[in-house]
């Protein structure tokens, strides 16, 4: 599942609530600081020993290590910054026969170059990353000990230790109590400088952890090529339902019907009640004939979607389905016909899922189109739990969205609720 990169945070994260919280969100970000360091430290020695040939062997598993901290230092950064970093890793390599693991996995892990940047990670985030997220703390911090200096100050004079507070040079009740204001500035700028500092880590985090352009444009034609056969093996797929389904049903029976008419043709004039006998179940069977071409005409593209468009087309599935489902769709128009199909056949895989496994009642549907992407978010009651990796219909509607650069996501703890967000980018 592809997800993007973020440039700014979240609006979450600049909430009052998490600005307040951002000084020791920062703490939070130096905790994986002293890993990093002591991976550092294994990566050292494995090249220290490479000329003995034990490094060799030593290093894919430092490497991947080192691999480790950087995709928690990208899962933290999102959740104490809000910027989503992206990450793409070159796929593993092929092991057939008895060659030894450290031989095919150290190329790979060498020749990929997110691996540099992890190890550029790797020493630049002990020795500068502390500043941006220890300094809004630091002056929080700071700024408590000014405020209370007038109940320490005695304490601190008589043990002989430094009394000095900024510009300030305590030896007496009144020196301690110019202090206070003094503090609260400090106490004030923490929280003041807390979000920005955040930002700015965000942003550095993402300049080193984030793959360069050419590997992001490597990744965005490994994904076309990924999402073309796809579509393409899709498409076969689609074509050969068609012709089974007009094969075993409409074509079925017409021939049925063909074979009726020449038999009345035959009784016509020697036995006519058994000949209008015929030519009523001619006619029964011309009527279902015209039934299953509607519903296969229905399945490849929906009257109702092509008259009336998306919105009313999702109204009109969830009318017909066995749930109850409250559909609230904002569009402010049409949408281009390939990406009507795309969402409108999304919502018709997402919703026969939810009535064959969620074990749901209520469902809400959350249609919107902004900033040039369209948003359709489905939440269902059921029992949750729900993952494309375990052959459900949600990894055909990854395929499908993919294929216009589009991403799913599935958020189904167990025990529910689902939640699960279709975004397909479009016109604006």
């Amino acid at each position: 599942m592809i997800q993007k990169a973020s440039s700014t945070p979240s609006a979450a994260a600049l909430s009052p609530r998490r600005a307040l919280s951002a000084p020791w969100r920062g703490v939070l970000l130096c905790g994986p600081m002293l890993a990093e360091l002591a991976v550092a430290v294994i990566f050292l020695l494995a090249v220290a020993l490479m000329p003995v040939f034990l490094g060799a062997m030593v290093m894919p598993g430092c490497l991947l290590a080192i691999r480790h901290e950087a995709e928690r230092a990208r899962r933290l950064t999102r959740r104490t910054t809000g910027t989503e970093i992206v990450t793409w890793y070159r796929p593993e390599p092929m092991r057939t026969g008895k060659r030894a693991r450290w031989r095919t996995d150290l190329p790979w892990l060498l020749k990929d170059p997110t691996t540099w940047r992890d190890l550029l990670w790797l020493f630049v985030n002990p020795t500068v990353g502390w500043v941006f997220s220890l300094m809004p703390a630091a002056l929080v911090l700071w700024g408590l000990f000014g405020v209370v200096m007038p109940a320490i100050w005695k304490p601190i004079v008589n043990a002989g230790a430094n009394n000095w507070y900024g510009p300030v040079h305590v030896t007496t009740t009144s020196s301690a109590w110019a202090c206070v204001p003094l503090g609260v500035v400090f106490v004030l700028a923490g929280f003041a400088l807390g979000p920005a500092l955040l930002a700015l880590y965000g942003r550095f985090a993402r300049r080193l952890l984030a793959p360069s352009r050419r590997a992001e444009l490597a990744r965005q034609v490994a994904q076309l090529a990924e999402s073309r056969s796809e579509v393409v093996d899709h498409q076969a797929e689609e074509i050969r339902r068609i012709e089974r389904d007009l094969h075993d049903g409409a074509q079925a029976r017409l021939v049925a019907m063909g074979m009726t008419l020449g038999a009345v043709e035959q009784l016509l004039e020697r036995d006519p009640a058994a000949a209008r006998a015929l030519v009523v179940d001619a006619r029964e069977s011309s009527a279902k004939a015209i039934g299953e071409l509607r519903d296969l005409v229905r399945g490849i593209h929906p009257p109702v979607l092509a008259d009336r468009g998306l919105a009313d087309a999702v109204r009109a599935l969830a009318l017909d389905g066995p749930l109850d489902i409250s559909v609230d769709a904002d569009l402010g128009g049409r949408l281009p016909a390939p990406v009507e199909s795309a969402a409108y056949f999304a919502f018709s895989e997402l919703l026969a899922n939810v009535a064959k496994h969620a074990d749901a009642q209520q469902v809400r549907v959350d249609l919107r189109r902004r900033a040039g992407l369209v948003r359709m978010t489905v939440t269902d009651d059921g029992a949750g739990g729900a993952d494309p990796a375990n052959g459900t219909g949600l990894r055909g509607i990854e395929r499908r969205v993919a294929a216009f650069d589009g991403t799913l996501l599935v958020v189904s703890p167990v025990g529910g609720p689902t939640v699960v967000t279709v975004e397909i980018p479009c016109e604006s």
